[in-house]
């Protein structure tokens, strides 16, 4: 199966081959700030399941991972593995934003005090191992 998506102004579309490798929240603190939001849905993908069309623009949020935007309206679309194995798909950037659900939350221990976690998802308190 195929997915797409895209961000606000339409510059950046992409596609997504297959179903994702997982599909969490992610609670972490350098989540929060490079999405300015209290966390990170995303959809998991090995990145050769990805294509991209348009300009985008890329952010080292750390050694190991790229944060890439839309250049036109900034729109978060991608947590970009530098190592070049997987990427990490803003889950309301596809077309059909309710396509995948989250399964579990990561980083519990650094999300924000007044997010309340009563979805039944299994809850991790640091990352889990691939």
């Amino acid at each position: 199966m195929i997915r797409e998506g895209g961000c606000l102004c339409g510059a950046v579309r992409f596609k997504a081959e297959g179903e994702p490798l997982n599909v969490r929240i992610c609670h972490c603190r350098i989540c929060q700030k490079a999405m300015g939001s209290p966390y990170f849905a995303r959809a998991q993908f090995d990145q050769r399941a990805l294509s991209v069309e348009g300009e985008t623009a890329r952010y080292a949020s750390s050694e190991k991972i790229d944060r890439v935007f839309c250049k036109r309206c900034g729109t978060r679309l991608f947590a970009w593995r530098r190592n070049g194995t997987l990427a990490g798909v803003a889950l309301a950037t596809f077309d059909d934003r309710n396509a995948f659900a989250p399964t579990e939350h990561i980083w519990v221990s650094e999300k924000l005090a007044w997010v309340k976690l009563d979805d039944g998802l299994t809850q991790h308190q640091t990352t889990i191992p691939a």
